[in-house]
């Protein structure tokens, strides 16, 4: 296809996006820094936001379902961080454990992409192998170099960099401009 810019197919990025997007609702992540699943209300927000299909949040059991699926998902970061063999062993034990079994579908604006979860699964199980199903497209590529944690000095935020040379530094823009500002200050007070 001529003009297509992505790193990997659209679906995989965009779950790429929306795996950094939930574990950054971890209160001290993201731009709030807040706990930003801390409701039924916020839970589905998200649900809306990213395109969610099937089973809704919709219990205290849900949520706090939602709340062990982000820390088992943000611990991948730093398990990405010792090496590709650590993380294939936990993605492979997420696709296990939730019983992954891969399906084609087409719904929406999405075209053919891959579901591994039945539509009526709880949210969490689907967020879990959605997720893992995104990193074995990034583990298969070589590109696990592509999670990292955002280089602001006051910010420890999760980002995916798709960017095709691998230059994304930081989380969002409020991120890089406060690091840039910051360095401008300090330049010029050593003049």
């Amino acid at each position: 296809m001529s003009g297509v810019n992505w790193v990997f197919t659209p679906d995989t990025e965009f779950e790429l996006d929306a795996l950094a997007a939930f574990v950054n609702t971890t209160p001290g992540l993201g731009a709030s820094r807040a706990e930003d699943l801390g409701s039924i209300a916020q839970a589905l927000d998200f649900y809306r936001t990213w395109q969610w299909t099937g089973t809704r949040p919709a219990t205290a059991g849900d949520l706090a379902d939602l709340h062990a699926v982000r820390h088992t998902l943000h611990d991948l970061w730093a398990v990405a961080r010792r090496g590709e063999a650590d993380l294939v062993d936990r993605v492979n034990a997420l696709l296990r454990d939730y019983r992954a079994l891969p399906q084609l579908a087409r719904h929406d604006n999405f075209g053919w992409h891959i579901h591994a979860v039945p539509i009526d699964a709880p949210f969490a199980t689907r967020v879990a192998v959605e997720a893992a199903m995104a990193l074995v497209d990034l583990i298969r590529a070589e590109q696990t170099d592509r999670l990292k944690v955002c280089i602001a000095a006051d910010c420890d935020s999760v980002l995916i960099d798709l960017s095709k040379n691998h230059s994304r530094k930081f989380c969002d823009t409020a991120c890089a401009n406060r690091t840039h500002a910051a360095a401008y200050r300090a330049r010029k007070s050593t003049r």
